[in-house]
């Protein structure tokens, strides 16, 4: 079973059977990434955990309404954003600050304190050039390569064309290879010194 049938069976425990077991499930499977992506547009974890945590909790409260909704992982992204744009609408004037997640980058050479300084440059570069591509980009990027979504599926949940995914995609990593490759010939520069 691949995972979209295992959420799609929660999603109908819950709905038909007020299944709270299946909720938790449900819950644990997709509140980190639908926080992730949530934090590419308010830019505040607290806010984007607190937009997480609605939708959650109003899929809960209208289950009974909603077993029509097949694709529950798409549903609940799609929620995500439209209610972290009504919120960027609503506090406009918020000042947008840049994330530091420390622990979404795990690979780390606990013997090797030179490794580990330079894996956490390079995930901290890494996060900022994913940060400094437009924003359509950026959440194509977030959305295929960080969680290991299908295009047709972000392309829905983003309310674009599979092409334009494709298109985005394409373009942000372009983008990466050439941030990159500027930042290992410094590198390179470095180290011959």
């Amino acid at each position: 079973m691949n995972g979209n049938d295992y959420k799609t069976e929660l999603w109908e425990k819950i709905c038909s059977r007020d299944d709270m077991n299946a909720f938790e499930s449900l819950f644990h499977s997709l509140n980190k990434r639908l926080i992730q992506f949530c934090v590419v547009y308010v830019r505040r974890i607290e806010i984007a955990e607190e937009i997480a945590a609605d939708v959650f909790v109003k899929c809960w409260e209208n289950r009974k309404s909603m077993p029509e909704i097949k694709n529950i992982e798409a549903y609940l992204f799609v929620a995500v954003k439209n209610h972290s744009l009504n919120y960027l609408k609503k506090y406009s004037s918020v000042t947008w600050n840049s994330l530091q997640n420390e622990n979404k980058y795990e690979l780390i050479d606990l013997f090797d304190p030179e490794k580990e300084i330079e894996l956490k440059e390079l995930a901290f570069k890494m996060e900022q050039a994913i940060q400094s591509l437009p924003l359509q980009a950026q959440l194509v990027f977030r959305l295929i390569k960080e969680d290991g979504m299908k295009y047709k599926d972000a392309a829905e949940i983003l309310d674009i064309s599979p092409k334009t995914v494709q298109t985005q995609l394409y373009r942000a990593i372009k983008k990466l290879s050439h941030i990159f490759s500027a930042y290992q010939t410094k590198a390179v520069c470095k180290s011959n010194t």
